[in-house]
């Protein structure tokens, strides 16, 4: 029987009434509007206001028409509630495609999950073979029977799960826990709500970092951070919390040797300043204002991603930082790799490096990974060279 918190497939189409009828059915419906108010009001200037007895009649069978079909999306919302189907289904962290929707939608809605307190909503956790374990003494150890007290942390960006550090294994021949695995580290693999603010997860984060200390099987010598895009970030934002707070550190900040962020956007991300760019010059017209609410809607996870985190959050006390970047050409100097990177952050964003040209990280490890993408740096050679130089 399907736990009665854990998301089903049938969850994940309920969404389709109330973002549908939101996102969708308003944005056609507004666009119509302003459409056919600009076309008759043309009409109605041209002929002396003959327009208004058609432009009434439009307009009332048109109102009636989108009031039926969201009376007819709001049944179907309320249906399926009553019905008690919600949670029915198959589990969508029981397979692969299940765990990418809902990481998916989390990215997008996480921050609207998170308030309705919605079954799809993701709670920051250990995840091993799929599932969640609890920070409990006893679970940790039937997870981790090999435990070391070397311990890898490894989080994903936006919109991933921890599994997206599996891609590219076929071509590579391993991955980067399994790579520190073999070195004497115990990977330990995150899954995040990235569809949060980041210093929400942030705060997660430290908590989930000082309870894993706390509880871990064997007593911690040292902790490494692997954080992609947004990963890195949050890992940031962990710190800062850290910093906040009076008095000693924690015990897990003064263990970190090593934090490793790969394609992180530490002074923002092309993508997410563009779509706000985008919705403000949507919302000057009318007919294209409901456009840009789409845009709007998105999570202020995303919305986080416009200015990254400056120089606000400070860098842990004993850690060495190493900072990847990745072009899609074979030089960051060359036109096309210097203003597209790596189709989602640029190289001085990746390394920290403001337009001012001051750094994030004095001294940090700096590295460029030629002609790759944002999602080929999740398993690159030229990164697992790196791995064994810098967590020998």
């Amino acid at each position: 029987m399907t736990n009665e918190r854990e998301p089903g497939v049938v969850d994940a189409l309920g969404l389709l009434p109330t973002y549908g009828g939101e996102i969708v059915l308003d944005t056609v419906r507004d666009t119509h509007r302003a459409w056919a108010d600009r076309t008759y009001g043309a009409l109605n200037r041209l002929t002396g206001n003959r327009a208004r007895g058609p432009q009434a009649v439009h307009d009332a069978i048109s109102s009636v028409v989108y009031a039926s079909i969201g009376v007819g999306l709001g049944a179907t919302r309320v249906g399926l509630r009553t019905a008690g189907t919600m949670g029915a289904g198959p589990r969508l962290d029981d397979g692969p495609r299940g765990r990418f929707v809902r990481s998916a939608l989390n990215g997008i809605l996480g921050d609207r999950f998170a308030e309705e307190e919605s079954r799809l909503a993701i709670s920051m956790g250990v995840r091993r073979h799929g599932s969640d374990v609890p920070l409990e003494p006893v679970r940790l150890a039937q997870a981790f029977p090999k435990a070391s007290g070397r311990i890898a942390v490894f989080l994903h960006g936006l919109s991933e799960n921890e599994s997206y550090f599996d891609r590219h294994r076929e071509q590579v021949g391993s991955t980067y826990p399994e790579l520190l695995a073999s070195m004497g580290w115990t990977p330990v693999m995150l899954r995040a709500n990235t569809g949060l603010p980041v210093r929400t997860n942030g705060i997660e984060l430290a908590a989930l970092l000082r309870d894993l200390v706390a509880v871990w099987p064997v007593e911690v010598e040292q902790v490494a951070l692997v954080g992609h895009s947004m990963g890195g970030l949050i890992m940031r934002a962990a710190s800062a919390v850290v910093a906040a707070g009076a008095g000693e550190l924690p015990p897990w900040t003064r263990l970190v040797s090593d934090v490793i962020t790969l394609g992180t956007p530490h002074h923002g991300a092309p993508i997410a300043i563009g779509l706000g760019h985008g919705s403000r010059l949507l919302a000057r017209l009318p007919e294209t204002s409901a456009f840009g609410r789409i845009l709007d809607n998105r999570s202020v996870g995303v919305a986080d991603l416009v200015d990254g985190l400056g120089e606000e959050v400070p860098a842990l006390p004993r850690a060495r930082y190493r900072l990847v970047a990745a072009t899609l050409t074979g030089s960051p100097r060359h036109p096309v790799g210097h203003v597209v990177g790596d189709l989602m952050v640029r190289v001085p964003s990746a390394h920290g490096r403001s337009r001012g040209g001051r750094e994030l990280f004095p001294g940090a490890d700096v590295v460029h990974v030629p002609r790759t993408d944002h999602f080929g740096l999740l398993n690159h050679p030229d990164v697992h060279s790196r791995l064994k130089e810098w967590l020998e």
